[in-house]
């Protein structure tokens, strides 16, 4: 039986500006945008063509405001792939995406480190 993981949780201080950094900077479509009460959102973002979403929440508890970009401590959090590293990488300097070293060939590909405007960091990779 196949059960691949289809969405993951990210926690945002607000939903309007992360809407913006993951259509703008990441180049994700919005896959939905629903109001659940005056304050709560069901927000579903993901890269084109990915059976994996993301879904962006805004903490409601003091526990999970202190999560917001750490989520994984202060490691790699998230892995983002992409089939034209130079292409993307140029669009996401162009928005002001925050890399934390420069761009490096590995065995496995052409990758990256950059920061979420939030703090999570990811892996931005052209595999081999």
């Amino acid at each position: 039986m196949s059960r691949p993981a289809a969405q993951i949780t990210l926690l945002v201080p607000d939903y309007d500006q992360a809407i913006a950094y993951f259509t703008q900077a990441l180049g994700f479509e919005l896959l939905e945008d629903t109001p659940r009460s005056t304050t709560k959102r069901w927000v579903r973002v993901a890269q084109p063509g990915s059976p994996v979403h993301f879904l962006l929440a805004q903490p409601t508890t003091e526990a999970q405001r202190a999560a917001v970009g750490r989520q994984c401590g202060d490691r790699v959090f998230l892995f983002l792939y992409t089939d034209d590293f130079w292409r993307d990488y140029r669009r996401m300097q162009a928005y002001g995406v925050a890399f934390t070293e420069s761009p490096r060939e590995e065995d496995f590909g052409t990758v990256v480190v950059f920061a979420d405007p939030w703090g999570n960091k990811w892996d931005f990779i052209e595999p081999k």
